[in-house]
């Protein structure tokens, strides 16, 4: 048994194809299997509209693709209920308009153009108005996990010890090092995303797929087969070594 994952995405739909092709490519040779997306859709890049239309109408269509739900996609859909909303793994100097987290960037997609530099009830409104119910409804039902074979999906990780069943949705969403700071078994390989690196990385007992597409890196896709990762490139496979 295989499965698929892709890191977060981030508004990068040319790049999410283009990993759907290598995906593709993979299938013809070793078979179908779901592909899992842990998170972060929508913020930074230049097509959020775009890479939520092209996951919801690809499910719509029979598709075999989960989507994880990630911090960036709850805030968006927390603004979009109520702009003065904090999420708790946010600092509260911070909001999602804000230009580090890149929700300007999302609303432009939608085109309401300079969002951080109006007020914020105007923005609200013409993104109440601006984004299609269909798309605030897909990112608001998204899952925050998905367990297949060995592995947990989720998007930004697991606090040590505590069952899956148990987690908050705030640290599947937010976790940084506590998590990423833990060396022990978590009972199955966790494949994350959330914090980014160079390129994607097993450690052993957990594997992070977010190389840094918010920032110009390569937007990467694993095959997890039990506990191997292995890293889909230009050339195919190419296995992810502890």
């Amino acid at each position: 048994m295989h499965t698929y994952a892709i890191g977060d995405i981030h508004g990068h739909l040319d790049l999410l194809r283009r990993v759907h092709d290598r995906i593709a490519l993979d299938q013809d040779r070793y078979g179908v299997a779901p592909v899992v997306h842990i998170g972060d859709l929508v913020d930074r890049g230049p097509d959020s509209a775009g890479v939520i239309e092209y996951l919801r109408s690809g499910i719509r269509a029979g598709q075999d693709w989960v989507v994880i739900k990630g911090n960036h996609d709850k805030l968006f859909t927390g603004f979009l209920d109520d702009p003065a909303w904090l999420d708790p793994g946010l600092r509260p100097d911070m909001s999602w308009l804000h230009p580090r987290i890149g929700g300007a960037a999302t609303l432009a997609a939608y085109g309401i153009r300079h969002a951080a530099d109006r007020p914020i009830p105007h923005v609200h409104a013409a993104a109440t108005a601006g984004v299609p119910p269909e798309h605030r409804e897909f990112l608001t039902a998204l899952p925050t996990s998905h367990v297949r074979g060995d592995a947990i999906f989720v998007h930004a990780g697991l606090r040590p010890g505590i069952p899956l069943a148990d987690q908050s949705e705030t640290d599947l969403v937010w976790i940084r090092q506590v998590f990423l700071e833990d060396p022990r078994d978590h009972g199955a390989l966790v494949v994350h995303g959330h914090t980014a690196i160079s390129q994607a990385t097993h450690y052993g007992n957990r594997v992070n797929l977010d190389s840094g597409a918010a920032y110009g890196g390569p937007l990467s896709a694993v095959v997890i087969e039990g506990r191997e990762a292995f890293e889909l490139t230009a050339s195919g496979r190419m296995r992810l070594i502890p």
